[in-house]
């Protein structure tokens, strides 16, 4: 008997454990990006990419050790109730209000330009508590400013993002990297998607599927369109 007391007792300490580690979790809840002005590709591809490039984010910043991602649909919720969506420009008062809504202890928001090619991602890491800009962050290395890049410099803005809110740099290896013409095909997905169109959002989905076979989140949005 006094083993099986024990035993319970060990078990509930574990339980507790986690708990608490469950709550010391560090959620952010990634906004839709602002396009500061790109050159040199379709109008609708730099509309696509305000989406796209926070999902990306997203899907990085998952990797790390102790981190959360606050649900997109959540996140796009929060931001309809306050009348905002892609393309509006978001304040770090805004942000904040947005991470609460959707029960994440930080807001990352910010924006992309790519000038013919050269793509700079901006990001700025809001504590949702205080309201204030923890740092703003930006792929500012020169040799990584190439769009044929684009995964990479998602992986090391979300590594100073991370960094930014005390976590380490790098918490779990980076993802499979992802050809830029895969995410911008997901990312023209997410835009028919987020207009209703079905059908254009499967084509799309389809197409960065079929770039990046490993592409979970082109999947998902395979299997959304389809209904499954």
């Amino acid at each position: 008997m006094i083993r099986t007391v024990r035993g319970f007792g060990t078990l509930a300490l574990l339980v507790a454990a986690g708990a608490a580690q469950a709550q010391q979790r560090a959620v952010f809840a990634v906004l839709p990006f602002e396009n500061s002005g790109s050159y040199g590709q379709d109008k609708e591809i730099f509309e696509a990419l305000e989406l796209g490039v926070p999902v990306m984010l997203g899907r990085a910043l998952g990797r790390h050790a102790g981190v959360g991602v606050a649900e997109r649909g959540r996140v796009s919720r929060a931001l309809a109730g306050m009348g905002l969506g892609a393309g509006h420009r978001v304040d770090a008062a805004t942000a904040a209000q947005v991470a609460k809504a959707a029960e994440a202890r930080y807001a990352v928001t910010g924006s992309f330009s790519d000038f013919y090619g050269k793509f700079r991602v901006n990001a700025r890491v809001v504590d949702a508590q205080s309201g204030e800009i923890l740092k703003v962050v930006s792929n500012d290395d020169p040799t990584l400013q190439d769009r044929a890049q684009l995964s990479a410099i998602v992986d090391a803005v979300s590594d100073k993002i991370a960094a930014a809110a005390g976590l380490p740099a790098d918490g779990g290896g980076a993802p499979a990297a992802v050809p830029t013409e895969a995410i911008t095909a997901f990312s023209r997905g997410l835009l028919h998607e987020s207009r209703g169109d079905r059908a254009k959002a499967l084509e799309f989905y389809q197409r960065a599927a079929g770039a990046a076979p490993g592409f979970e989140e082109a999947q998902a949005g395979v299997q959304r369109m389809r209904g499954a």
